[in-house]
């Protein structure tokens, strides 16, 4: 068992993903490990950019709180650089599993060269203008989706790699910002109005960037469920208008020959994955390393 779903009550271990950038890297790799131990209840806590000792002092003693708290020794997966802010963590007692160094000390070996321990920087010499290039792509990729969320800059779809095309609730948001924290992509997402369920076609501004679309859909209930967390006794959550906007929009997905993907019992990363490659941009081994230019021209 992971952490969802666990009883508040319930005393587990916790997992720490601990980075002195995003921590996008050591959940990676922690998650692909504990996957090998389906039966282990946990709760996962990720402290990104810990970049210097008071931050690395703060995270130790959450540590140490959860150890105290449980009686159950926390598990650390760590892609800290900084030496100093890594034995800050070691201190604590947990089993701390250092991601980079696991790697870093074979290659110091094999090289002969003592590694830079430059801080969230992938980079020799002549790497660097790679490695700013590939992060400023992700950060493009973010500030877009923040800009272009929930329909609002349909004026900037141009600059779209992927819009996402769905009834309100289905998951649109999520993916959109999965998309752009992991593969770079500048993903703005378009929630289907009344309106444009009445026409039952997808408004003309949508089809003319049709290579660019994606539906995504949901069962019935499941999405009812989520709506009613949202608005409690409304015709917005009821049955009734789910179901009609659910057929509506799949017809409109289907007229249009869209890709479409179904949300309701599949994870974020699933559905971007299968939207990436659905698109054609294709599954790199790094994501940020995604090859856009091959899709827009």
């Amino acid at each position: 068992m992971t952490n969802s779903g666990l009883n508040e009550e319930e005393i587990v271990r916790t997992i720490f993903y601990i980075s002195d950038r995003t921590g996008l890297s050591a959940e990676h790799y922690g998650k692909t490990l504990l996957a090998q131990f389906p039966q282990q209840s946990y709760r996962v806590v990720t402290l990104a950019f810990v970049d210097n000792r008071q931050k690395a002092s703060i995270a130790s003693k959450k540590i140490k709180d959860a150890y105290r708290i449980s009686g159950k020794q926390p598990i650390v997966f760590s892609t800290l650089v900084d030496e100093d802010a890594q034995r800050i963590i070691k201190s604590t007692e947990a089993q701390v599993i250092n991601l980079f160094n696991a790697f870093l000390e074979p290659l110091e070996q094999t090289f002969g060269e003592q590694p830079s321990h430059l801080a969230g920087k992938y980079q020799g010499k002549s790497r660097s203008i790679s490695g700013n290039q590939g992060y400023q792509k992700r950060l493009d990729a973010i500030d877009y989706f923040l800009q272009a969320e929930d329909g609002i800059r349909y004026d900037q779809y141009d600059e779209a790699d992927i819009i996402l095309v769905g009834v309100s609730r289905c998951g649109k948001t999520p993916t959109s910002l999965y998309l752009a924290m992991n593969f770079s992509l500048k993903v703005s997402n378009y929630p289907l109005t009344e309106d444009d369920l009445d026409k039952n076609i997808l408004p003309d501004f949508l089809l003319k960037y049709k290579h660019k679309l994606v539906g995504l859909t949901i069962k019935v209930v499941p999405l009812s469920k989520i709506r009613r967390a949202r608005r409690p006794n409304s015709d917005y959550s009821s049955l009734k208008v789910c179901e009609r906007e659910v057929t509506v929009a799949e017809k409109m997905f289907e007229h249009a020959k869209l890709p479409v993907f179904e949300t309701t019992d599949t994870s974020i990363e699933e559905i971007a994955s299968d939207v990436v490659q659905a698109m054609g941009f294709g599954v790199a081994e790094n994501a940020a390393e995604v090859d856009l230019e091959s899709k827009k021209n």
